[in-house]
């Protein structure tokens, strides 16, 4: 039944590997996508989006969307492989070739039957994932119009190739941002009591924030957080007046999620003021929550089940992925198949197992089918009763 050659897409994604682009500049990417998807026969449509590609297959009024993401990382590869980044500085880092080669076999693939489709098949090539504007742009341009599920993969390095994961309800976390400014009052660095140390009270909120997840919150909540950068001073012998920092919060209940929010916003600023200087909060909200249809995510395991994948309830993801902005506005399920890598994402030395290319291009095109027919039996279930 495969209408594809594995050794193609393997050099698809090879391709786009060599050429990474990043969030929203995803344009020599978009063209390798549109040439290959146009010399394939695919249905193009015609949306508003600079970058980026959506084409549909099939005919009918019942109407399911596959994704993948196309865009790369700001990190340099440190892989060795010959068909490493040719974009200094940046790299697939998080599989989203990967992503990109597996839809195209799908595509390729429910094009070779598209007569016998029982509806259609609606296949987004989103730019932007990393960066969580990619999906809004993509909502925004209606792409969802009509849609009535949506589903979507990642992989997942933790995994053996040929193992299959998901979960119905929270699954990938809330990812935000937050940023600490601190004001304090320079001074020469011999005489500290002249001065209030930013450096000093920019320490005790960070080291208070670490308590305050483990110390404020159930221990049986899942959350995180981490302060992954911070900038102060610019000698040896100046007590600089300012200092920032910033990191990111995961959570995955929205009553967690706001309480933290508030209760470092309060600890920020008393630990400040208790030292003499003043400090503002800035919390900037990311990916929300996602929350996979359960049914749909039972759907999803029982086909993938069916086409050969060892399966398992997938643990709870403290990753952020846009796909959650979809699954507000329709139901869908989320998944997550096996790279068996050793470096996880977001790694230079990151290197999926390219085997599971083909199997996953398999699923998604059995996956299609079967919910259109799901969809189809429900509506005539519902007409007859």
């Amino acid at each position: 039944m495969t209408q594809f050659s594995e050794h193609q897409l393997i050099d698809w994604r090879r391709e786009l590997h060599s050429w990474p682009e990043l969030s929203g500049r995803e344009v020599e990417t978009t063209a390798r996508l549109r040439r290959w998807l146009q010399d394939a026969g695919l249905r193009l449509l015609d949306y508003p989006l600079e970058t980026g590609v959506v084409v549909e297959v099939g005919r009918g009024d019942t109407l399911i969307a596959l994704r993948a993401d196309i865009d790369a990382l700001p990190i340099h590869e440190a892989t060795g492989l010959t068909y490493r980044s040719r974009n200094s500085g940046v790299m697939h880092a998080c599989g989203h070739d990967v992503h990109s080669a597996v839809m195209l076999g799908a595509a390729l693939q429910l094009k070779a039957i598209e007569e016998q489709l029982p509806g259609r098949i609606r296949i987004l090539f989103q730019p932007a994932e990393e960066n969580a504007t990619g999906a809004r742009q993509l909502i925004n341009a209606g792409v969802l119009d009509g849609v009535q599920a949506i589903f979507g993969m990642h992989n997942e390095p933790g995994l053996p190739t040929g193992t299959f994961a998901t979960r119905g309800g929270a699954f990938y976390a809330n990812a935000d941002k937050f940023i600490v400014r601190v004001a304090g009052k320079g001074a020469h660095a011999a005489h500290p009591e002249e001065g209030v140390d930013s450096i000093v009270v920019a320490s005790q909120i960070i080291q208070a924030l670490q308590s305050l997840t483990s110390r404020s919150f159930n221990t049986l909540d899942s959350l995180v957080l981490s302060v992954t950068r911070i900038d102060a001073g610019k000698t040896w012998n100046v007590l600089p007046g300012e200092a920032e920092f910033g990191g990111t919060v995961r959570t995955h209940d929205k009553q967690v999620r706001a309480e933290l929010e508030q209760r470092a916003r309060t600890l920020v600023e008393n630990i400040a003021a208790a030292n003499g200087a003043t400090a503002t909060f800035s919390w900037h909200p990311g990916p929300p929550v996602l929350e996979n249809d359960a049914r749909w995510a039972q759907f999803a395991s029982h086909v993938a089940q069916q086409v050969g994948y060892r399966v398992q309830t997938a643990e709870l993801h403290l990753g952020g992925e846009d796909f959650a902005y979809y699954l507000q506005q329709i139901p869908g399920a989320f998944v997550s198949i096996g790279s068996a890598s050793e470096f996880g994402l977001h790694h230079g030395g990151f290197n999926p197992d390219e085997a599971l290319i083909a199997p996953a291009a398999h699923y998604f095109t059995q996956l299609a089918q079967q919910a259109l027919q799901h969809l189809n039996a429900r509506c005539r279930d519902a007409i007859l009763n």
